[in-house]
This record gives structure tokens, sequence and C-alpha cells, in this order.
């Protein structure tokens, strides 16, 4: 089956798709975007976490049938060519990246966090917004400073 879909602003297709693909692995191995990790397969990580039409999910749970005329934006398409979102500007400038596989889908949740935010959110905002995002190489910190740097920049712009 033919799959069409609008993925960071550009339409796309894939072809050959099993039905029962999932929208990760279209992503990444389809469309050539590794962005979104692959790592539990199960919506437990958050390693895979792209915007469909707006809102943050798991790839690996949707099938991308479901996506067929949606919208999809992954960790690449938050830049602006070669200029970095500011959350993704903060994760760098935090040294909020060890191993760097959680930090795509981190950056999505935290950057959907700060869209939605009208101020700076509180940290226990922060910790819930992120809690389906795991991490096994940091403690958060940094993770929460780079997610705190980037809300005080939008709400000081």
């Amino acid at each position: 089956m033919r799959v069409n879909l609008t993925v960071n602003g550009e339409k796309m297709s894939a072809d050959d798709v099993w039905e029962g693909e999932s929208l990760l692995y279209a992503l990444r191995e389809r469309l050539g975007l590794p962005g979104a990790k692959n790592a539990c397969e199960q919506g437990e990580c958050g390693s895979c976490t792209v915007y469909l039409d707006d809102v943050p999910v798991c790839a690996c749970l949707v099938a991308v049938g479901q996506a067929e005329g949606r919208s999809v934006v992954t960790v690449e398409g938050l830049a602006e060519g070669e200029t970095l979102d500011e959350v993704q500007q903060a994760f760098v400038e935090c040294g909020a990246v060890q191993c760097g596989f959680c930090t795509p889908g981190l950056i999505v949740q935290a950057h959907s966090l700060i869209a939605s935010s009208p101020g700076i959110p509180e940290d226990a905002e922060i910790r819930e917004a992120l809690a389906g995002n795991l991490c096994r190489c940091t403690g958060y910190e940094k993770i929460l400073d780079a997610v705190r740097l980037a809300a005080a920049r939008k709400a000081a712009s």
C-alpha cells in the first residue's frame, strides 16, 4: 500500500508499506528520518515521540496507515535549516545529551510542553510532561535545566 503524509512540512509518500507497519519504521527506514529512535517498540520509553497533527505520540504505537493524509513533525523538523529550535539549543547548552538515544523524544515532548505553557512551567509540570520519556544515562537534572532555559527564553521573547 502507499501512504501519503506531510512530514516536517514536506509532502511525502512511502510505497510498498505493510498495513501493520509502524509510523516509526516508515519514518526511519522508508523516509530516511532517523531522529525518532527505536527502543522499546511498546510506547514505554518515549524515544520515538513525534508530533502527529500537533499532538505528541509514540510513533512505535501508530500504524503508518493511521498517518495517511496527516501531518507529522519529527525532531529534525523542529529546526529551521541549520538553526536549532530553542529546545534543541538549550539541550546542547545545558549538556542534557549523553548517549543521545532518548534525546529526540525528550526534545519533542519538552517542545510540546513549552508551546502549551503560558509561562515558565514549574518543575512538577516538567517532570509530569517528561514522565513517559526514559533516560538511562542521566539523573535528569541537566534535562530539567534545558527545559527551564528554553521556557525562560520563550517567555522572554
